[in-house]
């Protein structure tokens, strides 16, 4: 078997393990995993310099996914390069207790170095490791003798760029010139609710980031694994500024029914699934010793009161909180319909319209 056997197979090896893994548990986003596992693929076998034996070593590269909704991506990688993440946490994906969550969590699976989810945190995670980088190695090294030498590596969605959080990061990443981050952009041109047209094609993202400062390339083809080492090995090369990799990619390739569609990053599946899946996420759903898990969520008879206080006095409370009106003498006339509300005003003012002869 030669190497382009061998790289096609690691590759369509770490899409069949996130396809597999989403499928069992009927949740979760197969779509940006299979678009993105060249990518995946690349980083962790040419470039990323880590110990799978020893995670915690301090000079390690870090690997930020900030999508971390394609988080299959990332623990198929691990599995595949030595961690300690085997075949049964992955057949667990998103199950309660497991290794393998939705997302992912920094201390809860090896290798993974920072929690993600919130759409825009882990790029601003991955600018506060490279500025933590950058400060570090000011302060111990000396010359002939570089102790803290290491990159972040970042990859990001329509989504990340999306969140103002994601704007302020880079912007100062750029402003400091941090040349040891490397930040990968999913541009696959599809988002949850359809095609990027749709809210994210009004501007020129490569022209941001050049005007914050960033050192920016294009990737035309995400399955182009030379052009993907070549891009990767330049902004590498380049040590005064942050470097910004556009990909264009096709979610869920090479998936005939579901590449380029709106329906590959596979949410559907996991609200279908999330009363099995997430106990708190579905009515009458119950925690793992058979508590009703609904009740953690409904304001008890003592704070119900005065929540209800600081609304308008017009405003009407549910049937079941009926009791609301009784328990608590802030809120004596919280009960009131809006037909009875001009009264009940009139009643608490210190002075009251004038009397008419119908009154």
């Amino acid at each position: 078997m030669d190497e382009r056997e061998v790289q096609r197979l690691s590759i369509d090896t770490i899409r069949g393990l996130a396809m597999d893994a989403v499928q069992k548990a009927n949740a979760g986003h197969p779509g940006t995993a299979m678009a993105l596992a060249p990518l995946g693929y690349t980083l962790f076998k040419r470039f990323l310099r880590a110990n799978p034996k020893d995670t915690q070593w301090a000079d390690r590269d870090r690997f930020v996914l900030s999508a971390g909704h394609a988080c299959m991506l990332q623990y198929a990688l691990l599995h595949l390069t030595g961690y300690e993440l085997g075949m049964d946490d992955l057949k667990q994906f998103r199950q309660w207790g497991s290794r393998t969550p939705g997302h992912p969590e920094r201390g809860h699976t090896p290798g993974v170095e920072v929690t993600t989810g919130p759409l825009g945190q882990g790029m601003s995670n991955a600018v506060g490791m490279a500025i933590a980088e950058r400060f570090l190695a000011e302060r111990f090294n000396r010359p002939g003798l570089e102790v803290v030498d290491h990159r972040v590596y970042a990859i990001c969605s329509d989504g990340d760029l999306m969140e103002g959080v994601s704007q302020e990061a880079a912007s100062i990443a750029g402003q400091f010139a941090l040349g040891k981050l490397i930040v990968c952009y999913d541009d696959n041109h599809i988002t949850i609710d359809g095609t990027t047209a749709i809210s994210f094609d009004g501007e020129d993202h490569i022209a941001r980031f050049s005007a914050y400062g960033w050192h920016v390339l294009r990737v035309g083809d995400s399955e182009d694994l030379d052009e993907l080492t070549e891009a990767i090995a330049a902004a590498r090369e380049e040590v005064e500024r942050p470097s910004f990799i556009a990909i264009r990619s096709h979610i869920a390739y090479p998936a005939p029914h579901a590449v380029d569609t709106a329906k590959a990053p596979g949410r559907g599946s996991c609200a279908r699934a999330g009363a099995r899946h997430f106990p708190t996420s579905r009515r009458g759903s119950r925690s793992p010793r058979g508590r009703p898990v609904r009740r953690r969520w409904r304001p008890s008879r003592s704070s119900l009161p005065r929540c209800l206080a600081a609304l308008p006095i017009w405003w009407s409370p549910p049937r079941r909180c009926s009791w609301a009106a009784a328990s608590s003498p802030r809120c004596t006339r919280g009960a009131t319909s809006p037909s009875a509300s001009a009264s009940t005003r009139w009643a608490r003012s210190s002075t009251a319209p004038p009397r008419t002869a119908a009154s």
